[in-house]
């Protein structure tokens, strides 16, 4: 991988980072019930791709 997708694959995962925390805040502030879990499985299952992203930019 070069170091340009390494820089690509960095900031993907850095702008879903930031959209995982926008939803759980959203989420926890605004929302109850079903659709508070729902947002919140959402923004957790995002923490796959940012995992996997993050340790490809790393190698």
């Amino acid at each position: 991988m070069s170091s340009m997708d390494k820089m690509w694959a960095s900031f993907y995962a850095i702008g879903l980072m930031l959209l995982a925390s926008v939803i759980i805040t959203f989420a926890r502030h605004k929302t109850k019930g079903i659709v508070r879990f729902v947002l919140s499985f959402i923004a957790f299952v995002l923490f796959i791709p940012i995992f996997l992203l993050m340790l490809a930019s790393m190698f």
